[in-house]
């Protein structure tokens, strides 16, 4: 009696995987055609790495139709993170990659999900189940942006299930920084913190674009600036006619500092020791003082205000800008943004300007 096939049972007749781990710890698959030689002996036919062209090759030899290739979620994860995700930027690249987290542990799991079998449904029942809603929108817009180059790389020719699919809900952040919110976190600032908190609040850029701002950057009085996420460029005015601006005279009064304190680098906000500040460091020295600020107002009393304190964020300071500059153009000009109506959703956190009844 023919023994039962027990392994390779989700391969064609004759057609073998061999996997191998190289010595620095990847694993090697391989794909063989187990056929005889003019002899009639045994022999193993290289089919390659690729499953679907080892199919293709599997069918030639063993004069069989080419079978269907049915693709996996897997594959698409994994050509994406391959080909597509080392290409952008490295904040984008890091929100992706929780994304894809996400993704693989629903689509990619104990039984991998096939491409073709992803509907409307299917993604919409994702979303549903997703208890972190803003986030379910972000990584159906992902999904959406594979699908996209799956029918591009052949994986599928079916159209994109996440095309017209209705996305959560999303409230925008609606916290503003008021003065005495302002001034509780910046009393209890480091000189270098002080620096991050100023420029970003003049020039109301991201905070990331604040770090790599540089005396490089200061040119026929303006500060240039070169946007990361949106590569949007601005030149900021030093100069309003002959008068030098709030931010002409902070930079000012920094150069002076880091002259006297014999500071090499460039960069214009560092640390004490006159080093490149990192996102990490701000972020440590930015919890400490706002949780100094926090502790101090409830020691004083005023528990509202130190729950007010703890939702400040620095990424709020963006914000804080493009509110408190009263011609909405000149904000939205000077956040970067395409439009006036992304300023007013999202930025602008403060109400209108009225008089009162009398």
């Amino acid at each position: 009696m023919r023994q039962k096939k027990t392994a390779n049972r989700d391969l064609p007749p004759r057609m073998i995987r061999r996997t191998r781990t190289r010595k620095g710890g990847t694993v090697w698959t391989g794909y063989y055609y187990n056929g005889r030689d003019a002899d009639g002996n045994r022999v193993e036919i290289p089919l390659g790495g690729d499953l679907d062209e080892a199919k293709i090759e599997w069918a030639r030899l063993d004069r069989k139709a080419t079978p269907k290739p049915a693709h996996l979620m897997g594959r698409l994860f994994d050509d994406y993170e391959k080909k597509v995700i080392p290409t952008l930027k490295p904040g984008t690249q890091s929100d992706y990659l929780k994304g894809l987290k996400q993704l693989r542990q629903v689509f990619d799991g104990d039984k991998p999900a096939p491409i073709d079998a992803m509907t409307p449904q299917v993604i919409a029942q994702y979303r549903d189940a997703r208890t972190a809603k803003v986030r379910a929108n972000r990584e159906i817009a992902l999904l959406s942006t594979m699908f996209t180059f799956a029918r591009e790389w052949g994986l599928t020719d079916k159209a994109n299930p996440c095309f017209g699919l209705r996305r959560n809900k999303e409230t925008p952040r609606d916290f503003y920084a008021g003065d005495i919110i302002w001034n509780a976190v910046y009393e209890q600032a480091g000189q270098d913190l002080k620096d991050a908190m100023d420029l970003a609040y003049l020039t109301g850029q991201r905070p990331a674009d604040v770090l790599k701002a540089s005396t490089t950057d200061l040119n026929h009085g303006f500060l240039m600036v070169g946007q990361g996420k949106t590569e949007k460029r601005l030149r900021i005015r030093l100069y309003d006619g002959n008068n030098e601006t709030d931010l002409c005279v902070f930079i000012n009064g920094l150069l002076d500092r880091r002259n006297q304190a014999g500071t090499k680098t460039s960069v214009l906000i560092t640390n004490q020791a006159g080093l490149r500040m990192s996102y990490n460091m701000l972020r440590n020295r930015w919890d400490e003082a706002r949780d100094r600020a926090a502790i101090k107002a409830a020691t004083d009393g005023d528990t509202e205000l130190a729950i007010t304190i703890r939702k400040f964020q620095f990424r709020d300071i963006r914000p804080k800008a493009g509110s408190e500059i009263e011609d909405i153009k000149h904000a939205s000009r000077l956040l970067g943004h395409s439009t006036e109506e992304m300023t007013k959703k999202v930025y602008r956190r403060v109400g209108e300007i009225v008089k009162p009844t009398k």
